[in-house]
């Protein structure tokens, strides 16, 4: 599965760097020189890593075959990608990488079918996107009380939700 690491943003100057909205955990681990990322649209990459700098709040980041303003212009809203198998696992038993809780089965404590994880929300709090049958869908806060079961070798996960939860979108 591939994954999206960062967005290109705007050209910065006039030597090719561009701004990148970093979307991983870990960006002076993934945006390193030598790196290299797929992109989508495709035709815009493959993509190797130059150089790096943080300026403000910012990551500026400039690639091997961009030399110039107009050619970083030119990736302007490509995503940067890379493959779910290059990740290192997760330390810490609480935690879990979107794609891990993608396309788990979710059931009440009662054994009762809710659907499939489709998504994962990162706002003020965590939340499944749980797709259930005829196009219903139920957005389940990702805390340890309502989800207190995460099995990703059984391909399940166990909620126990509020009364009205899954009444919501109905």
């Amino acid at each position: 599965m591939r994954l999206v690491v960062g967005r290109i943003g705007r050209a910065h100057g006039i030597r090719g760097e561009v701004a990148v909205e970093v979307r991983t955990d870990t960006p002076d681990e993934r945006f390193t020189p030598g790196a290299v990322f797929e992109t989508d649209p495709p035709s815009a990459g493959p993509l190797t890593i130059k150089a790096v700098r943080r300026h403000a709040d910012r990551l500026l980041v400039r690639f091997e075959a961009v030399r110039d303003r107009t050619a970083a212009e030119g990736l302007r809203g490509a995503s940067l990608l890379v493959d779910s198998a290059d990740l290192a696992p997760v330390d810490d038993p609480d935690e879990f990488h979107d794609h891990e809780l993608i396309g788990l089965r979710v059931e009440t404590t009662g054994g009762a079918a809710v659907g499939t994880v489709s998504d994962v929300l990162h706002h003020a709090q965590d939340v499944l996107v749980v797709e259930g049958g005829a196009g219903t869908e139920v957005l389940v806060p990702f805390v340890r009380p309502i989800v207190p079961v995460i099995d990703t070798e059984a391909g399940r996960i166990v909620i126990d939700p509020p009364p009205g939860l899954l009444e919501l979108g109905e």
